[in-house]
């Protein structure tokens, strides 16, 4: 069984948390699990995570049962594009919304294995033990810089221009969505974050925190939302953890901030 928490937090400097989150528990034995980062301004960024969530969470909400892995990338696939389709009309025909955006990080899970979705530099990770995974690449400016050899990891971390992505969903008509493959074996956990966590908090941490077994799911996210409050809170912070365990209920957790 797949153990899942979320929390979501303004942080302490912006006013407003443009980040949206939901599990769910679908019917036929799905978990799905999204993390989105509005951009655009209070009310744009706010309105583009929500519309990600709810049209990718609605899309999905009835699932054949049994879906073949490949049937299960192709719905999440599909439900994120009409998201991008979504935002992209809503900015389209509202000049207060012009450029609106987010970031999307989802899992859509058959029992412990699926997949996971990305657009943007909200980050899957899968730790195992205190070992660290990062499972989704930055769509970010300096990421390509980073590739391209023009600057180091280093400068990777502290670059001004760290934010700026290459990719977003609703900014474009037309947008290519990175597909991976996950499995989560007993005792592993799958972390969703956005990058108000991976910015402030580091691999060591993340990997001493949520690898521990004496720490239970829940304090393990709201740790980890401490530590980046207490390492500046400069943006919203989201976490969402789906843990692989055997003898766990399956619980309904549903719901998402913004």
């Amino acid at each position: 069984m797949i153990n899942t928490v979320h929390v979501s937090h303004v942080g302490r400097v912006r006013q407003v948390n443009e980040d949206s989150v939901l599990i769910a528990q679908i019917e036929h034995g799905y978990t799905l699990g999204i993390v989105a980062d509005g951009m655009g301004g209070h009310l744009a960024g706010d309105t583009a995570s929500r519309l990600a969530v709810q049209t990718v969470s609605e899309d999905l909400a009835s699932l054949k049962p049994d879906l073949s892995m490949d049937g299960i990338q192709s719905a999440l696939r599909s439900a994120i594009l009409h998201a991008n389709e979504v935002i992209y009309h809503e900015a389209s025909a509202d000049e207060r919304m012009h450029n609106m955006g987010t970031t999307i990080v989802a899992v859509l899970l058959r029992g412990h294995e699926g997949c996971i979705g990305h657009i943007g530099d909200s980050r899957a990770y899968k730790v195992s033990g205190d070992q660290v995974t990062r499972l989704t690449e930055d769509h970010t400016l300096v990421n390509e810089l980073f590739k391209s050899g023009q600057i180091t990891e280093e400068e990777l971390e502290s670059h001004p221009r760290k934010n700026v992505l290459i990719r977003a969903l609703g900014t474009d008509q037309t947008v290519s969505v990175e597909m991976s493959p996950i499995t989560i074996e007993a005792g592993e956990v799958l972390l969703l974050c956005s990058d108000g966590l991976s910015n402030l908090v580091d691999r060591d941490r993340i990997g001493q925190i949520v690898g521990s077994l004496e720490i239970p799911l829940q304090e393990k996210a709201d740790r980890l939302l401490q530590l980046a409050l207490l390492a500046g809170g400069d943006d919203n912070i989201t976490v969402a953890l789906f843990e692989h365990q055997e003898e766990a209920a399956g619980l309904s957790k549903k719901g998402w901030n913004s």
